[in-house]
């Protein structure tokens, strides 16, 4: 069982590490979903974000999340095979968690984060938080 911790991490990275892991037929664990950080202008990535959330219908789809936890699941989502019992056997072995739910061992840090940025940066929160999420 690996636990990641979010905080700091880039979503991108997280996400592929997570995905490997979980096709592997690890268990894996992220905490603090909500400090993790996607790299570019902020205003640009508020944008995409709520064009991603308002895209559709709300009857039929496509639903993106707002919060989180939730983005990082449809992000690794989106890294996985989730249509097939591969994929889906996965992302069971996937939970995310908003903070840190109990005292886990052997927490890893990601080794690139938000202080490897050269750029600006905007964490997940904000986002979700434009978002109207209510976190």
């Amino acid at each position: 069982m690996k636990v990641l911790d979010a905080e700091g991490a880039i979503l991108g990275r997280l996400s592929s590490y997570a995905a490997k892991n979980i096709l592997k037929g690890e268990d894996v664990i992220i905490i603090n979903a909500e400090k993790a950080v996607i790299s570019g202008k902020p205003k640009i990535i508020k944008g995409d974000f709520e064009e991603k959330r308002q895209r559709g219908s709300r009857f039929h789809g496509p639903f993106y999340p707002r919060y989180p936890d939730r983005i990082i699941r449809r992000s690794i989502r989106g890294m996985v095979p989730y249509k097939k019992t591969k994929g889906k056997e996965a992302m069971k072995r996937l939970k995310v968690y908003i903070g840190s739910p109990e005292n886990y061992d052997n927490i890893e840090k990601m080794k690139k984060t938000e202080e490897s940025l050269r750029c600006k940066f905007i964490r997940l929160v904000d986002i979700c938080r434009h978002m109207g999420a209510k976190i």
